[in-house]
């Protein structure tokens, strides 16, 4: 089903409100549709506050059209029609304690500007009136919008007490607007990093998601690492930075980069990808982390270390099967592209094969450019992912069935053939099935003879 247009996006919303108001209902558009519309962005969703009760409503726009999502806590889904999106419609409320660190123990329904002060940041606790065009703004989030200031509303403290998420959307809100983290609720996520934990792995995992595929990863992880909540999500990632800043030294990146500031210049470069990609560059020199201080280790020790601590990872944070699977695999592989032109085909055509081989090549052209050496080899298997999936694997000149009737006996030499003659093939050394069963005889041949000899 197709994503739902802006301008039938907002025609539901104002349907919503408009609906709300001729029931005698106050209504207004809420938090972060406001905010995006004041910055000149397209909102991506619509929120509707209100003084109707959910079950007001339910009522209103029927049982049909309308989801209990969280009446509970006030809020109610109303489903849009075809191609438009649902509204969230929650009315004004008050908060009680937060028992579990995420969720208020209850709710009271409430006015307007109470509803503004329970929520997390001034820039999301506006209130906007379609109709009259006008801004109701109980927590100057206005002047931080235009200053450029994530500020939490009242005591930075009180609110992550409420809910630890929001010290990660602090986070992200920042990063996404390039503004800056006000000062006391830096310096109140700072204190109470370690609590992130009380937040589920998958919403965690969900914010990391946004933060790697907004518009400054970069800047993100900054922040996160700023704040100590890199710390308490990926210690793997926080030991790089932590070299840094103790030693000032390099942890051993290239050139005159540590492994910290070679990840952080990485994903500057390379914003906008999908999330496996842009994770496997956040994770492609944890190795370093895990090696005795004085170790000397390859650029291959790292990436295996690297793609052993990336799984582990993956598993905590709870990743699908295949984007660990990709991750992993790009860590792996992230010094397989150096030389590219100079390798045997049989070497690199596994990885041109393989679905997620664009990823690897935008892995190798942007280490290239940080790296300060020609993108040639990146170009060159720029030009492969042009190919034809028959050009770049042909059947091969032999199966089991062939050896078989050829009179090889089974064993584990059978993997050995297929394998070496697949290679001599891709490698253009054989051409034929008759030139194949030449070679398998020569092997043989060899192998007997050096037992003999032993």
């Amino acid at each position: 089903m197709p994503s739902p247009s802006p301008q039938l996006q907002r025609a539901f919303a104002l349907e919503v409100l408009e609906t709300l108001r001729q029931h005698g209902f106050t209504a207004y558009w809420a938090g972060g549709c406001v905010r995006d519309m004041l910055l000149g962005r397209e909102p991506k969703d619509y929120d509707v506050a209100t003084d109707a009760t959910p079950q007001r409503v339910r009522e209103i726009f029927g049982r049909r059209r309308t989801i209990f999502t969280g009446a509970v806590f006030g809020v109610v889904n109303v489903l849009g029609p075809h191609h438009s999106a649902n509204v969230e419609v929650a009315t004004f409320r008050s908060d009680a304690t937060y028992t579990d660190g995420r969720h208020p123990d209850s709710v009271t329904f409430t006015t307007p500007e109470n509803d503004a002060r329970r929520r997390d940041f001034t820039i999301n606790g506006l209130f906007y009136d379609p109709v009259a065009k006008h801004i109701l703004d109980f927590v100057d989030g206005q002047r931080d919008l235009r200053q450029g200031i994530v500020r939490a509303i009242g005591d930075p403290i009180a609110r992550i007490t409420e809910d630890k998420l929001r010290m990660l959307r602090a986070v992200r809100f920042t990063a996404t607007y390039d503004f800056h983290l006000d000062d006391e609720t830096a310096a109140a996520i700072e204190r109470m990093s370690s609590e992130v934990d009380v937040v589920s792995v998958e919403r965690i995992a969900q914010e990391l998601r946004r933060m790697l595929t907004g518009p400054r990863p970069k800047l993100s992880m900054w922040l996160l690492y700023r704040t100590g909540l890199l710390k308490a999500l990926l210690p793997e990632v926080a030991s790089l930075a932590d070299v840094e800043a103790t030693s000032g030294e390099a942890a051993a990146g290239a050139g005159n980069l540590s492994a910290w500031s070679r990840t952080l210049a990485m994903l500057d470069v390379m914003p906008h990808v999908e999330f496996p990609l842009a994770a496997a560059t956040l994770l492609h020199r944890i190795g370093f982390s895990s090696g005795q201080s004085g170790e000397r280790m390859t650029l291959e020790d790292v990436a295996r270390r690297s793609a052993t601590m990336a799984e582990q990872i993956g598993r905590r944070l709870r990743l699908s099967t295949r984007e660990r699977e990709s991750i992993v695999w790009l860590v792996g592989n992230q010094h397989a592209l150096r030389d590219a032109r100079s390798l045997r085909w049989s070497r690199l055509q596994p990885l041109a094969i393989d679905p997620r081989f664009g990823d690897l090549v935008r892995f190798e052209r942007v280490a290239a450019q940080i790296e300060c050496r020609g993108e040639a080899d990146a170009d060159y298997c720029q030009a492969l992912l042009a190919r034809t999936r028959e050009e770049l694997d042909p059947p091969p000149l032999l199966s089991g069935g062939d050896l078989i009737r050829h009179g090889v006996a089974r064993g584990r030499i059978f993997a050995t053939l297929l394998r070496g003659t697949r290679d001599a093939q891709l490698d253009g050394e054989i051409a034929t099935r008759e030139e194949a069963l030449e070679l398998v005889d020569q092997w043989l041949a060899a192998n007997r003879g050096s037992r003999r000899d032993g």
